[in-house]
């Protein structure tokens, strides 16, 4: 009959292999395609509009597809162009430690990020061309601090835009994956920040058809609150429920090389995909 203290290390055996499996399960979860796979265009009929959500694959590693659903009134509201109030000068970041890091990395710090410096310029150097950036450290400080911090490390330099969009109501290049799988992260994750902390909890109008309009930085997620370092450039206006941080805009540079990446298509000439011409990122630099 075993002892008191085999029952306790079979126990103990037991819940490292349940916990192990948890976290595995966790990693398939956060695989994101701006945040991950397109799940459909979700009709949201009290209004008559369509909105194209985006979130995770599936744990069993299959990409959904879009759908497209037509109505004959487009009603996506406009993003918020600022908050409704500022932020104190000085905030707190929490970023939690999520996986591994799809490159090695130290994440950045925490207290005492200044918001006081409205925006910050770089450069982001690729491949297709330069695509000069403006972040919007007022609005969105935890991500700015998270992007630049990863920008110094060199974290983005060598890796490759894994995922473009073309279709009529997203129209998108994704980056940030140093893997190229959509499923790779910086080890960490933070919270989501503007637009989507402007809404109060329950609040239907989160869940709207909204406008992120051409020329926008965005966050990808694999759900709320799940940001790492995947993140979008938007060339055309594109609808999507605002639930991605807006952090920053592209300039016109840029966004003539976002035209061009996009006039190339996608592999298979699909909708979306891995970019039909391959976009490689030398260095993000801050000016």
């Amino acid at each position: 009959m075993p002892s008191n203290q085999q029952r306790r290390d079979a126990a103990k055996r037991k819940l490292d292999r349940q916990l192990e499996r948890r976290a595995e399960r966790a990693r398939k979860r956060k695989q994101m395609t701006i945040a991950g796979s397109i799940v459909g265009a979700v009709v949201v009929v009290a209004v008559g509009a369509v909105v194209v959500t985006l979130s995770s694959r599936d744990d069993g590693g299959t990409e959904n597809t879009a759908s497209e659903n037509t109505t004959t009134e487009n009603t996506a509201a406009a993003l918020p162009t600022a908050r409704a109030a500022a932020l104190p000068n000085l905030v707190n970041c929490s970023y939690t430690p999520a996986g591994e890091a799809a490159k090695p990395n130290t994440p950045p710090r925490s207290e005492g990020i200044d918001t006081t410096v409205a925006t910050v310029s770089a450069s982001m150097e690729t491949s297709r061309g330069n695509i000069g950036l403006t972040l919007d450290n007022a609005e969105s400080p935890c991500t700015v601090n998270s992007f630049v911090s990863l920008a110094q490390q060199g974290y983005f330099d060598g890796t490759a835009c894994h995922r473009l969009t073309t279709s009529d109501s997203l129209k998108v290049l994704q980056c940030g994956d140093p893997s190229g799988t959509g499923a790779g992260g910086p080890g960490y994750q933070f919270a989501n920040e503007f637009p989507t902390d402007q809404f109060a909890a329950g609040d239907i109008t989160a869940q709207m058809p909204a406008t992120y309009p051409r020329g926008t930085l965005a966050m990808a997620n694999a759900g709320p609150d799940t940001n790492g370092s995947q993140f979008f450039l938007v060339y055309g206006d594109s609808t999507l429920p605002p639930q991605y941080t807006v952090f920053g805009s592209i300039d016109e540079t840029g966004l003539a090389t976002l035209d061009t990446i996009a006039a190339a298509g996608v592999e298979g000439a699909a909708a979306d995909g891995k970019p039909a011409e391959a976009v490689d990122i030398t260095s993000v630099r801050l000016d």
